[in-house]
């Protein structure tokens, strides 16, 4: 149990107040909280490998946050895995970070890449960055990636993994969210009403701690 009431013994958070910027521990519609990128893993080893390769395509990815009126704001951000975790950082006092410091909700989509191909996939996440503080933490990336310092480093909790593809002659929409099993819809171009698929559910292995080395 962390210090703000969630339950990391599954590898799926539950309960809590959200943190900065009050958001609660429910997570997304139809979900029961959140989880780190381990528990992700754990979940849907596919999926996740299939998520991370896309995101792993190309450099820059486009970061939503919210802004102080409520209006969205995107931004371009790198997507760093490591450790066990999906990690954003940014430059200090950039507007994106002072967004995640004051409600920490994101959304983060992959590059599309340079023509309607799409490779891989159509990618997005979403959920909540929580910027880490602890000195062995900072420590242990900044020595392993060597950013421009003084810098904020967030490390995110997953609400929702969606991805989309085409699987001729259908648009195929896979959703997940923690604690509910994965849910693929396949759309035709006809008349046809869609077709929905809900895998079994999958026990989430204990959340891997991160530490200094």
């Amino acid at each position: 149990m962390t210090n703000d009431g969630t339950d990391t013994s599954n590898g799926v958070h539950t309960g809590g107040t959200g943190g900065t910027g009050g958001t609660g521990g429910t997570g997304g519609t139809g979900g029961t909280g959140w989880a780190g990128w381990a528990g992700f893993l754990a979940a849907q080893p596919e999926l996740a490998r299939l998520v991370e390769a896309r995101f792993a395509a190309y450099r820059h990815h486009v970061l939503g946050t919210l802004r102080a009126d409520g209006a969205p704001r995107l931004t371009g951000i790198e997507a760093d895995f490591r450790f066990g975790e999906l990690w954003l950082g940014m430059m200090a006092n950039s507007r994106k970070a002072l967004d995640l410091r004051r409600d920490p909700r994101f959304a983060l989509h992959a590059n599309p890449g340079p023509d309607t191909d799409m490779a891989g996939g159509d990618v997005r996440v979403a959920g909540r960055a929580v910027e880490v503080t602890d000195p062995a933490v900072l420590a242990r990336y900044t020595g392993e990636t060597k950013p421009p310092e003084p810098f904020h480093l967030f490390r995110t909790e997953l609400t929702e993994v969606v991805r989309t593809y085409v699987e001729d002659p259908h648009i195929v929409l896979e959703t997940w969210r923690p604690g509910v099993p994965l849910r693929t819809i396949r759309r035709g171009n006809g008349a046809e009403p869609p077709t929905v698929t809900v895998a079994p559910t999958v026990t989430v292995a204990p959340a891997a701690t991160v530490a200094p080395a």
